[in-house]
């Protein structure tokens, strides 16, 4: 294919042979090269299917060769029928010059006559005067863009006059694409350059959290020869890159605040994406977090309609932070043990359960002025929260119980960094503790599954000592049993959080010999 005109011969082993004899493989000589007296009418033929992949024989054909002071050689065929059918050259036509600002004629099908019909629609719509274009036609045109037949949440319609001039018409889809979490997945707006139709997927013009965003961008700056790598390297692209981006977000902004049904919708399809431009997107932070909505303690329902502002105004008099729990889901975060205490005095946490909420939010640092906090890691930082009578009895509480704090690390040894009093827990007996930059559970799992190292991990055990269980414990002076039994909170403070055991059955076993002791004897039942 790329080597059968070139000057010399290309010598391969023959096929099935086990000798070392060669064969030419390609003709070694380029046919316009020849004499044209050397040149048969069946070999010029021949040639002719070889370029145009034309089985039919040309009409007719012409080999000259120009001397002097530009010397060069042309064989030039005229083919025996059209080299696209009308209805794939209707397709090309409607495809790349729909929308340029002349019409397109062709000859009407299947007519004998001279007569000719537009195949184009010679207007843009995104030209047009947004008075002009009723929302029916808007819809249209994204059903055309996007190729989806149901209809979407919003549109923006603007165009950019001055320094760079361009048009853009964006639309936020009413559903989730099939391969919006595919790395290779399509994504991009339909590039055109002064209505002429340029590419597909232009994905230089809004950042990949933006992914799900479609329409159209019309550049009169670009040139008509651009390509993807010209678009990666062009001032002028960031520039249009960075007043989409805003566009974007001010619409589904206004949607969120004037449609909040429809923003719900939108939530459920593209809320996990929207929340990596928080991590990505730092010019526009403060643009995405007013976006987030959350589940929260303050609700019954395990729907995330709750946003920061929202928070901010329900926070109790002398709280300086925003509390925040992840887990496996929202249920799960609702039920996590380390917010049994913030719950009972009423102070609001926010519920995450998506697998992107820990890495996010290891990235903010606080809204408004106000810092987030992980209640499950580190102190709970209550502040002007904790009355004098509380840090009273937190004191009284951590000098009875230093000797089971000791006892209780002897036991587990590297299993926990620390033993201390819970100011956490109220219902639950024990309950394991992050450090600040500690990697969490469910990190731990995305790495691991990715295959990368996961840092040990060394938690806090917390104690509820008024708890009937850490008081049973207390009593034991067995130092097996008392050992099974610290052991036995360990795993099930790993399981509250979503931390997997690593041998089940052991700790079944010890759980069944706990129950049977705890029948045996029914004073020491909690």
């Amino acid at each position: 294919r790329y080597s059968d005109h070139i000057a010399f011969p290309v010598h391969m082993a023959k096929a099935g042979e086990a000798t070392l004899d060669t064969e030419v493989v390609n003709q070694a000589q380029a046919l316009w090269t020849r004499p044209r007296t050397d040149i048969t009418d069946d070999e010029y033929k021949q040639f002719y299917q070889h370029i145009a992949h034309d089985f039919a024989d040309p009409l007719a054909w012409r080999h000259n060769r120009v001397e002097g002071k530009r010397e060069y050689t042309s064989l030039l065929y005229i083919p025996s029928r059209a080299p696209f059918d009308p209805f794939r050259l209707r397709s090309l036509i409607r495809r790349y010059s729909d929308h340029i600002g002349f019409p397109v004629r062709m000859r009407k099908e299947g007519e004998a006559s001279l007569e000719y019909e537009v195949v184009n629609q010679a207007k843009a719509l995104w030209t047009l005067p947004r008075s002009e274009i009723k929302d029916e036609d808007y819809k249209q045109f994204y059903q055309y863009v996007a190729h989806d037949f149901v209809d979407p949440l919003t549109w923006s319609h603007n165009k950019v006059e001055g320094k760079r001039e361009y048009t853009s018409l964006l639309y936020v889809p009413s559903r989730a694409p099939f391969d919006l979490w595919q790395r290779e997945g399509a994504r991009g707006l339909k590039l055109y350059v002064r209505r002429v139709f340029i590419m597909d997927d232009a994905e230089q013009f809004l950042p990949i959290y933006l992914r799900f965003i479609k329409g159209v961008v019309d550049s009169s700056d670009l040139p008509l020869n651009v390509s993807r790598e010209l678009l990666q390297q062009d001032p002028e692209v960031e520039a249009i890159r960075s007043g989409l981006t805003k566009r974007a977000l001010d619409m589904i902004g206004r949607l969120a605040k004037d449609e909040p049904q429809k923003y719900a919708t939108f939530w459920k399809e593209f809320g996990a994406v929207l929340k990596e431009g928080v991590v990505q997107d730092p010019p526009n932070q403060a643009a995405l977090l007013n976006l987030l909505r959350f589940a929260s303690t303050q609700q019954a329902e395990d729907t995330p309609t709750v946003t920061l502002a929202d928070y901010v105004k329900r926070m109790q008099p002398g709280q300086e932070r925003i509390y925040f729990v992840t887990a496996e889901s929202v249920h799960a975060a609702r039920g996590h043990p380390a917010i049994e205490r913030l719950r009972e005095r009423n102070i609001e946490v926010l519920l995450m359960g998506e697998r992107i909420d820990e890495w996010m939010m290891g990235q903010l640092t606080e809204f408004e002025g106000k810092r987030f906090k992980d209640a499950a890691r580190g102190d709970l930082e209550l502040g002007g929260l904790a009355s004098a009578a509380d840090k009273s009895r937190h004191d009284a509480e951590l000098k009875e119980s230093k000797g089971l704090l000791k006892r209780v690390k002897d036991a587990l040894g590297e299993r926990v960094s620390e033993v201390r009093v819970s100011e956490r827990l109220r219902e639950s007996p024990a309950c394991l503790v992050l450090g600040e930059h500690d990697v969490g559970e469910n990190l731990r799992r995305i790495l691991a599954a990715a295959g990368q190292p996961v840092p040990a991990a060394h938690p806090v055990l917390e104690l509820n000592v008024e708890h009937p269980l850490v008081k049973y414990l207390d009593a034991r002076s067995d130092t097996a049993e008392f050992g099974e039994l610290a052991q036995l909170l360990y795993e099930q403070s790993a399981l509250a959080e979503g931390t997997p055991l690593a041998n089940p059955p052991e700790y079944v076993q010890r759980l069944n010999r706990l129950l049977v002791r705890l029948a045996g004897t029914p004073s020491a039942a909690p």
